[in-house]
């Protein structure tokens, strides 16, 4: 199949290039918006810069984040075990601790892999569950449909690619930088890395009949409605340009060798390599193809950036995560002085990998290289270690910056945004020596 262009142009794998004309299409009524208010959309559109009329600049948020739970309890529509020195709890989501990553290898477990859910995990049947492909940007008037079993007949495809919430590393917002945001409290284990097994997106789309005139793919899970401030936003489903979907996105049904488990979107999920953790959705039911572009929720007043230092009506969609770095060790951890130890921990970007990180011991006034354990590539993160003999009794931070293929290095603040989206800067650890 040849490469598709439609009415906006030549696409993109990039949603903020693809996003203006997007919302130009909006404008002239060519696009649509499932559940999205007009006034909202308009001021999307002022955000782009298409020009409007007179617009408003209400700005809905996101849910307010669920306090964590105490050590040791269980979090509402998980079904996996959560013990205290594995996970910290936040609602219905689950959050891996570093310390407990130390030694597992280059992929997350399953069973130490972070959850993040909207409401609750389904219980779905693999043999009964079904994928719907449907929309006016197929070729034919009927639905496709796809099993489990179709699914597997076709050709496989194995990546090692990481998930990563928008929101990880969301606390130091305050706790660090002093800006209160909204959103889930996570600290960095809002990631996992593992092996996924499934086929591509692009070679089902195109046994579905895709149609030259395609520009947005919308996924769909099938976890219950998720609800925000008393409203009933419907099933999580965020839209991706065709492009993407036809790059390197895959329809995952193993997980490191093994069936999907529950909270991780059994039987199917999406899984959309370097993007938001959004995008990936889990669970997944029906996959609307459409010859017009398309927003959700997920794509308008949430996964953009609000606040100071953003357009005042909102950036485009996120896609691409971010640069970050973190120690596998637990927080305030005391050391012992004269005593030498290894330092490990991982560091990953959204681009093109990782090629070198710095330590440093004394809160950042001097700076040491790591050694690197793993090659840099797309969508992976690398581990690295350092060997330290703490000398001075007394409190101190531990800081790693990694520098990526393409010159980014971690940044000392980030800037602010209200709901707290894409933490990149270097993370101040604690530790206390005696």
């Amino acid at each position: 199949m040849g490469p598709i262009t439609t009415r906006i142009g030549p696409m993109t794998n990039d949603e903020r290039a693809y996003d203006r004309g997007r919302l130009g299409l909006w404008l002239a009524g060519t696009a649509r918006a499932e559940g999205i208010e007009r006034r909202d959309l308009l001021r999307l559109l002022a955000a782009a810069g298409v020009g409007v009329g007179a617009t408003t600049a209400a700005t809905v948020g996101a849910a307010a984040p669920p306090a964590a739970a105490a050590p040791g309890a269980r979090a509402a529509g998980i079904v996996k075990p959560l013990p205290p020195d594995r996970f910290v709890i936040h609602g219905t989501n689950a959050e891996t601790r570093w310390s407990a990553l130390r030694g597992t290898g280059y992929h997350t477990p399953n069973d130490l892999f972070f959850v993040r859910n909207h409401t609750v995990t389904p219980a779905l049947d693999a043999a009964t569950w079904r994928l719907r492909i449907w929309g006016d940007g197929l070729r034919g008037a009927r639905p496709a449909e796809f099993s489990l079993e179709d699914l597997r007949a076709l050709p496989a495809v194995e990546r090692s690619v990481f998930l990563e919430c928008a929101g990880n590393g969301r606390s130091f917002f305050d706790r660090q930088q002093g800006e209160p945001v909204s959103g889930t409290a996570w600290s960095l284990g809002a990631i996992g890395m593992a092996r996924w097994r499934g086929v591509r997106l692009a070679e089902v789309l195109r046994r579905a009949g895709l149609s030259p005139h395609a520009v947005d793919i919308q996924p769909r899970g099938l976890d219950d409605a998720f609800f925000s401030g008393g409203v009933n936003l419907g099933r999580v489903r965020r839209p991706l340009p065709v492009t993407k979907a036809l790059d390197d996105v895959l329809l995952a049904y193993e997980m490191n060798g093994a069936p999907l488990p529950p909270d991780h979107g059994h039987p199917v999920r999406l899984l959309v390599p370097s993007w938001i953790g959004i995008s990936s959705i889990k669970w997944l039911g029906d996959i609307e193809v459409s010859a017009t572009p398309l927003y959700s929720p997920w794509n308008t007043d949430l996964y953009r950036l609000f606040g100071p230092g953003h357009p005042e009506e909102g950036s485009a969609p996120l896609s691409r995560q971010t640069l970050k770095s973190a120690f596998e060790l637990p927080w305030e951890a005391p050391l012992s002085a004269g005593r030498a130890r290894v330092l490990t921990g991982r560091s990953w970007s959204g681009g093109r990998g990782v090629r070198s990180v710095e330590i440093s011991v004394d809160g950042g006034t001097a700076w040491r290289p790591a050694t690197l354990h793993d090659a840099p590539r797309p969508g992976g993160w690398v581990r690295w270690s350092l060997r330290w003999t703490p000398r001075t009794p007394g409190r101190t931070e531990l800081l790693a910056r990694a520098t990526d293929v393409d010159g980014t290095t971690q940044p000392e603040r980030t800037a602010h945004n209200t709901q707290g989206y894409l933490f990149d800067a270097v993370v101040r650890h604690p530790v206390t020596v005696a």
